[in-house]
């Protein structure tokens, strides 16, 4: 690690839904000395802030332009419908893009999911954003499909939502600067990744594994030591024969 690595923190992006904090957590408890900072940006902001130079890593949703970016697909979404709790879809567990045709679907202008258009009936504008549809929403105006983790983020009591079959889902991966895959950007990915302190391919292994070979010899030879000294001296199990034959031998008879 350079010295440079060590004096500045590491920049991690997360895009609307995605919710850093385990991750943050363990980086905090495994690298304590290079803080993390965390820097919210919109889905359509982070390939340039990563092409940039402005974070380290982010994660974003997929699909992007993978043009000097790499990424790691981590985990896909369900794709639900936030309507008015006085909904019918709100009388069901689910439905299908059938079931919304005569519904007004909002298409936010920073939709995150990858279609040209969704089903049901198109509103005469699109919202700039989904908070914006989301209000429209609570208004009665029409419904809105997004990752579940959106729908969550924007809870009102009024709304309420259900998931959606056969209509795109929403990947979040892991990206950062191909060129840039420093050694924090591998540590960072290790921790999204699972491995543990211990594992092969991590840069910090634990402190048992990191003493000294000549160290861990000296323990071992003197853990040797008493052995060694057991075999030099006189058996236990020979001395305490003979001592038990000369108490169990015959008492000679007086003349």
């Amino acid at each position: 690690m350079t010295g440079s690595e060590v004096s500045r923190s590491f920049r991690l992006a997360y895009v609307p839904g995605v919710t850093p904090a385990k991750w943050v957590r363990i980086w905090n408890e495994r690298l304590p000395d290079i803080p993390l900072t965390l820097v919210p940006v919109s889905a359509a902001e982070a390939p340039g802030l990563l092409r940039g130079g402005e974070v380290d890593a982010g994660f974003v949703r997929l699909p992007i332009d993978r043009t000097d970016l790499s990424a790691i697909p981590l985990y896909t979404e369900t794709t639900v419908v936030v309507v008015p709790k006085d909904h019918l879809v709100a009388a069901v567990d689910e439905v299908s893009a059938e079931d919304l045709a005569d519904d007004v679907v909002f298409h936010p202008l920073d939709d995150t999911l990858d279609w040209e258009q969704p089903p049901g009936r198109p509103a005469i504008e699109r919202p700039a954003t989904t908070a914006d549809a989301i209000e429209l929403v609570a208004a009665g105006v029409g419904v809105l499909l997004v990752p579940q983790s959106l729908a969550r983020l924007h809870h009102r009591k009024d709304l309420t939502y259900r998931p959606v079959t056969g209509v795109p889902q929403s990947r979040v991966a892991l990206s950062w600067p191909e060129d840039e895959t420093t050694d924090l950007v591998e540590d960072f990915i290790g921790i999204v990744r699972g491995r543990t302190v211990n594992s092969s391919r991590g840069r910090r292994p634990d402190a048992a594994a990191a003493q000294p070979k000549d160290k861990r010899a000296d323990s071992g030879s003197a853990r040797r030591k008493p052995a060694a000294g057991k075999s030099a001296g006189r058996s236990p199990r020979s001395g305490s024969g003979t001592a038990k034959g000369a108490r169990r031998g015959k008492p000679r008879r007086r003349s």
